[in-house]
C-alpha cells in the first residue's frame, strides 16, 4: 500500500511516531481494528486500504512492531477528522497514547487548521489534554452511518 506523505520520525523511550507508511505494520494494523475495535469491526481489507492510501497515517513503532497507529482525514488547510487511535493492548500504560496524540496535533502539514473532529466511546480524558472538548453545536451536525456489518462489503 503506498502513501505520498513526508517522513516524519519522533522519538519516545525507544518507541517512534511516523508517518512513514512503509515502517507500519497495516496487517497488524488491520487485524486489531476488524478483530479488537469497536469501530471497524466487518470493514472490509480493499476498504481499509484505501482509505489508508487517502488518509495522512501515524505509526508508533519499536524496531518492526507496530505498537500504536492513527489516521487522519484532512486537506491539511481547514479540516482534520482523526480516526482510527489504538496502542495495542501489550504496550498501553507507557505514554504512547499521548505520545501519538501529541505528535499529530503538532504535525506541521497540520497546523492552522479551523476545525478538528473526532469520535470516542471511551477516550474522552486523553482527547481532552490535547484541546478536544464536545461539540460547541451539536445541533448543527449532521451524519450519515452505515455499519460495515449492515453494509455487506
Amino acid at each position: 500500500m503506498e502513501n505520498n506523505n513526508s517522513f516524519e520520525e519522533l522519538r519516545h523511550e525507544g518507541y517512534s511516531v511516523t508517518n512513514n507508511l512503509s515502517m507500519i505494520d497495516t496487517e497488524a494494523v488491520y487485524q486489531f481494528m476488524i478483530n479488537e475495535s469497536y469501530w471497524a469491526q466487518g470493514m472490509p481489507k480493499e476498504k481499509f486500504g484505501i482509505a489508508i492510501n487517502n488518509s495522512m497515517v501515524f505509526g508508533v513503532i519499536k524496531e518492526d512492531i507496530t505498537a500504536g497507529f492513527a489516521r487522519v482525514i484532512t486537506d491539511k488547510a481547514t479540516f482534520a477528522y482523526l480516526c482510527d487511535v489504538f496502542i495495542a493492548k501489550d504496550y498501553r500504560g507507557k505514554g504512547l497514547g499521548k505520545f501519538l496524540i501529541n505528535e499529530i496535533v503538532n504535525h506541521p502539514q497540520l497546523q492552522g487548521l479551523r476545525r478538528w473532529s473526532l469520535a470516542t466511546r471511551d477516550a474522552h480524558g486523553l482527547y481532552k489534554q490535547f484541546g478536544f472538548a464536545e461539540i460547541s453545536k451539536p445541533e448543527i451536525w449532521m451524519e450519515k452511518y452505515k455499519p460495515y456489518i449492515e453494509q455487506g462489503s
